[in-house]
């Protein structure tokens, strides 16, 4: 969580924590972060530490867990969902990581996430918004393989079907299976399979 030995520290752990919570959720700038926290400085120093040695994923993993256990699943899920959303960066970002989804108007970022059936995150991938689905969602599947085994199957829309199905299964050994609408189907509804991923609640 931090070096050890030399001086007390003069500002409690809690407030640094908080602190980034602060930054995560509102989106400011680190040295925007108001006064009443820890300087900038400190507090970036403890992200970008316990970001490198683990320490976040850790803490998200066992959160997780926790989640499934008291809802009352086992700790390792056996089915995930996997979906892709298009973000709008700043001008600032690099164009190396930034591109033009051409389907969606969005200049900026693609972000393919994997989760449990309650929406829990297994596994991120941030690209450019021109990487098409089937190329960006590779990284991801492959992490949810080797992280979390006993997955056998990942439900996914339409946008990733085609080769990734054959991908998976001949590389991966686990089946993505390809959640279609209606053929009378107007407008958006709810998938059933699918809803926790995309954040939207089925009721």
């Amino acid at each position: 969580m931090g070096p050890k030995g030399g001086r007390r520290e003069k500002h409690p752990r809690r407030r640094i924590v908080d602190a980034i919570f602060y930054v995560v959720r509102t989106g400011c700038a680190w040295r925007q972060l108001p006064k009443d926290f820890a300087p900038w400085p400190t507090v970036y120093w403890y992200f970008t530490w316990w970001h490198d040695d683990g320490t976040v994923e850790r803490l998200h993993d066992a959160l997780r867990d926790q989640v499934r256990v008291a809802d009352g699943r086992s700790v390792e899920p056996s089915v995930g969902l996997i979906d892709s959303q298009s973000v709008r960066t700043a001008d600032t970002v690099p164009v190396s990581t930034r591109g033009f989804d051409a389907g969606k108007k969005v200049k900026g970022h693609n972000r393919f996430t994997v989760t449990d059936t309650l929406g829990l995150l297994l596994a991120v991938h941030v690209v450019a918004a021109s990487v098409q689905d089937r190329d960006g969602a590779k990284r991801p599947l492959l992490w949810t393989r080797l992280d979390h085994p006993s997955i056998q199957k990942v439900w996914a829309d339409q946008g990733f079907s085609g080769r990734l199905v054959d991908w998976s299964a001949s590389i991966l050994g686990r089946e993505l299976e390809i959640v279609r609408k209606a053929p009378d189907q107007r407008g958006f509804q709810v998938q059933p399979k699918r809803w926790a991923v995309s954040g939207r609640s089925p009721g």
